[in-house]
Parts: C-alpha cells; sequence; structure tokens
C-alpha cells in the first residue's frame, strides 16, 4: 500500500481525478478524519471535507508507477 496526500479543490479536479483512478483494478481509499471512503465514488468524495489535503491509500502491487504518474496533479507535499 502506498500512501500520498492530494488535494480535490474544485468539482473539476473530482471529476477528472474520479475518471483517471477508474482506470486501474485496484482499490484507492480516501481518508479525512475518522471517514474512509471509496475514491472511486464520486458521491463519497462529495460526503468530505474537500477545503483541505486527504490521505489517499492506494492499494496496488502493479502499475503503481503508472497510477503515481497520473496522480502527480493532484499530489500535494
Amino acid at each position: 500500500m502506498k500512501t500520498v496526500k492530494i488535494s480535490l479543490s474544485s468539482i473539476d479536479k473530482v471529476k477528472s481525478f474520479v475518471n483517471d483512478i477508474n482506470r486501474f483494478d485496484c482499490d484507492f481509499d480516501l481518508v479525512s478524519g475518522r471517514y474512509i471512503i471509496d475514491a472511486k465514488s464520486i458521491m463519497g468524495i462529495f460526503s468530505l471535507d474537500l477545503s483541505k489535503p486527504i490521505t489517499l491509500n492506494i492499494h496496488a502491487d502493479k502499475d503503481l508507477e503508472e497510477i503515481m504518474q497520473i496522480l502527480t496533479p493532484y499530489i500535494v507535499s
């Protein structure tokens, strides 16, 4: 599992993020406080506080390099 912090500060960013990760056949979880939601669920994402960075857990063994490249626009340090 790989963990990164991401920012989804606009509706367009949320839509493109969900489209990008749905290409992969692995699980992605978003963690905000005590809530953990499926990152492939656009409705779930909108139930979170998007005003601050969110933790993304990537449950992938293969394609990790490609996933990280696609997630580059969303990752914050």
